[in-house]
């Protein structure tokens, strides 16, 4: 357990904090993350890596000459929002484009993606690299599906190179991608980790008994088996991948034997040893071997193998000189620092155009249910954490309170100064997404934003306008996430109240109970789905018997809401 914790919602802050403090050599503060303190050449593609916080090394060690160009840094296991990645990119930019580097995780894929899509709105060269090498995650029909594990480090490591030697925007993209398709990884646990604060683990695992394709989120593994010696367990890892290898790799790879947080390095080295020793009894050389910590999970007992198959040119770059915090190869020289100031808070909303006065009431009205929504989920927050924690990564309840809160505050704020319904919500959704993180802080960011367009600030909000609304909210959901009913989602509620707000007649009381109605029984639907999208997706029919928590706190907020229909 984490045991040295103030505050524990403030414990990523904290921590973040101290590494920049300890790193000056190597990093400096900008809002939502770290970028290199060292000078870096005008006209060099930027790489950028990101995600939660709890997986140190990953990813504000690997920032420094050769590695990384910045890191955006979210709460314990959850995205970072799109205005933090919009920030960090930004500040890294030099002139030659950005590339923003993940794991394949919905929360990422739609926080990261909206950061991208301002830059490009902009007219900067901007993109995403997903790294997608957990083979336990995916079949090999769906490589595109798989999660990023402990492959982002050589991933990242080596296309970093690519940008550090002065390639392209689209040759950097290309190293990328290469990369990629040479990776895999697998790992198994042996005992889950606890969140800070938190007074158990995410998951247990039976003693003498081994999680085998564990998540780098507090996951279980997707099935189980005996622990074993600690030949048996590097047996189980290279056999599995060695199945998976690459139909195009050669005889060469580099071996990346990564702990989770809990395992100490010498059990790492004995499991290394055998792993080398497998690898050659299978014709295969290492060219290169790494054991340590570089991509973990808290406080997790696991162990997992990466292959990178490797020719002369990705190996040219895996082998090029870097110097970051937690990692270091070769020589770099002398590198000048950058003294520049950056900005480490995020920009404060103003309103230029003051809301009809029809419009403002609804707006001070929409603050009210704001907070209401906000008690509401404070009060719910352990529970829908217990229904997270069963097949994803526990922090459902935790995000939704973070910001909804921070919803509150930024409604608030732009109402006292005469906003009206549209300019107040979209503030909420910005502040709601900026701090929840995840998923669901970018999905309830997005609905916020697109029931405010709806619903304009000229006049008062009506019954057809709410609507409206309503399928603006169904529309940006499943445009951004691309989840349908049926997929385990908190579409599986969102689209029945929908549909039942608009087939219902009566007054608003009426239609919105009918809508409440049909988005719980949407949400207790999900207890006999199998997961098709999101963390819970790779737990297969694990995930089934829990209800979606997305889709139960969907309706229970629809339920405060319509109380006041």
């Amino acid at each position: 357990m984490t045991r040295l914790v103030n505050d524990p919602s403030d414990f990523p802050a904290e921590a973040l904090k101290g590494f920049i403090a300890a790193n000056k050599r190597y990093v400096k503060p900008v809002y939502g993350g770290v970028v290199r303190s060292t000078a870096t050449p005008e006209g060099k593609v930027a790489v950028v890596y990101g995600g939660g916080s709890g997986h140190y090394p990953a990813f504000a060690g690997w920032v420094g000459h050769g590695f990384a160009d910045g890191a955006v840094c979210g709460n314990i296991f959850s995205s970072p929002s799109g205005a933090q990645a919009y920030s960090v990119l930004k500040a890294a930019h030099r002139g030659a484009g950005v590339l923003m580097g993940f794991g394949n995780y919905a929360g990422d894929v739609l926080h990261f993606g909206q950061a991208i899509e301002r830059l490009r709105a902009e007219g900067i060269d901007a993109d995403t690299l997903v790294v997608t090498d957990d083979i336990a995650s995916g079949s090999k029909d769906e490589l595109e599906k798989r999660r990023g594990i402990a492959g982002d480090f050589p991933v990242f490591k080596i296309t970093s190179a690519a940008a550090e030697a002065g390639l392209g925007f689209e040759e950097v993209k290309r190293i990328f991608a290469k990369a990629n398709a040479a990776t895999r990884s697998f790992g198994v646990a042996f005992a889950g980790c606890t969140l800070p604060g938190a007074t158990g683990p995410l998951f247990t695992v039976p003693d003498a008994r081994m999680g085998i394709g564990l998540g780098i989120h507090g996951e279980p593994g997707v099935d189980e088996t005996g622990l074993g010696r600690a030949d048996e367990v590097a047996r189980t890892l290279v056999e599995g991948l060695l199945a998976d290898r690459p139909a195009e790799a050669g005889d060469r790879c580099i071996a990346i034997v990564n702990g989770l947080g809990a395992t100490k390095y010498e059990e790492l080295f004995v499991v290394t040893g055998s792993v080398v020793d497998q690898l050659a009894a299978a014709g295969i050389e290492c060219a290169d071997v790494e054991s340590g910590e570089f991509v973990t999970s808290l406080d997790m007992a696991g162990i997992s193998l990466t292959l990178v198959w490797v020719d002369d040119e990705l190996l040219g770059y895996w082998d090029a000189p870097c110097d970051s915090p937690a990692y270091r190869k070769g020589s770099v020289g002398q590198v000048a620092r950058d003294d520049t100031a950056l900005n480490r808070e995020a920009a404060a909303v103003t309103v230029s155009t003051p809301g009809a006065p029809e419009s403002q009431a609804a707006a001070a009205r929409i603050v009210e249910l704001l907070d209401e929504v906000a008690a509401m989920l404070a009060d719910a927050e352990e529970e829908l954490g217990r229904l997270d924690a069963t097949a994803g990564d526990g922090d459902h309840g935790i995000g939704m309170v973070k910001g909804s809160k921070a919803a509150v505050a930024a409604a608030r704020a732009v109402a006292g100064q005469g906003a009206g319904a549209s300019t107040t919500l979209t503030a909420a959704g910005d502040a709601w997404s900026d701090q929840a993180g995840g998923t669901s802080g970018a999905l309830w960011g997005a609905m916020l934003t697109a029931v405010g367009s709806a619903l304009g600030d000229d006049q008062a909000p009506t019954t057809s306008g709410i609507a409206a609304a309503l399928r603006a909210a169904l529309a940006a959901v499943q445009r951004l996430g691309g989840a349908e009913v049926g997929d385990k989602t908190l579409v599986d509620a969102l689209a029945p109240l929908v549909t039942a707000f608009d087939a219902t007649d009566g007054s608003l009381h009426d239609r919105a109970a009918a809508a409440v109605t049909a988005a719980e029984a949407g949400a207790e639907s999900t207890k006999a789905l199998q997961a098709r999208l999101g963390r819970a997706r790779p737990l297969g029919e694990k995930s089934v018997g829990v209800p979606d928590p997305g889709a139960v706190s969907l309706a229970r907020i629809a339920a405060v809401v319509a109380a006041h229909a």
